[in-house]
């Protein structure tokens, strides 16, 4: 179940050009509202600080004032820096209570696999699953454990066990986690070129004496002392 948290943000002009740029010298991130009914949408800031507390919150659900309204929300989407990993940009999206939302919930793996033990390794393929529930049902995330897989085991969406109030909306024959046997390192034979192939060879025959270059110059030694 999850609880409410209050967001404090401010609305954002649009028009001022230089504006995001320095809210985020601020310390402020920039955002959008996203209505779930409507095309509406509200451009905002928060607060560096805010932001940070809200993700450490115990819950998925914010309250926050939009518009002079205020209205229950979720993160949408979240926009981080390529280089410096920092949040740049925020989506928020609104909801209401007695209607089905679908949200990416974290899957947190738990137990050590059977296989480990024996030389396997634990490759995670989903960091995370969709699910549609009532907005106050979200979990926070989805334990599965993983203790009796073997080596070539796999787990699969359809074999975890959900709450009757979440419903599976990731594909259930998607390979959540496996356990396989590493992979040996191949010793790699060097390359050898042609071209320095038949470049040795070359040397080699140059290098040879020939039986019958030996031969001739005995017969033109002997002819030369018959001639004396």
């Amino acid at each position: 179940m999850s609880n409410e948290f209050n967001l404090n943000v401010d609305k954002r002009d649009l028009t001022n050009k230089g504006g995001r740029k320095r809210a985020l010298k601020e310390g402020k991130i920039p955002g959008v509202y996203y209505s779930h009914d409507s095309k509406e949408s509200v451009s905002f800031y928060i607060e560096k600080n805010e932001l940070s507390q809200a993700q450490k919150a115990d819950t998925q659900i914010f309250n926050v004032s939009v518009g002079g309204k205020k209205r229950s929300v979720l993160f949408k989407s979240i926009q981080y820096h390529p280089v410096t990993d920092e949040i740049i940009h925020i989506d928020l999206y609104g909801i209401k209570m007695d209607q089905l939302v679908s949200v990416n919930v974290a899957i947190n793996i738990l137990g050590t696999a059977k296989g480990v033990t024996e030389g396997g390794i634990v490759v995670q393929n989903l960091n995370e699953i969709e699910l549609e529930c009532l907005p106050m049902d979200i979990p926070q995330s989805v334990d599965i454990d993983i203790s009796h897989l073997d080596i070539g085991d796999s787990l699969r969406c359809e074999e975890i066990e959900l709450d009757d109030k979440l419903n599976m909306k990731t594909p259930e024959d998607q390979i959540i986690v496996s356990v396989t046997v590493p992979m040996k390192e191949e010793e790699v034979a060097p390359v050898i070129d042609e071209e320095d192939i038949e470049g040795d060879e070359a040397l080699s025959e140059e290098g040879e004496e020939s039986p019958d270059s030996d031969e001739a110059a005995s017969e033109d030694s002997e002819d030369s002392k018959t001639e004396e």
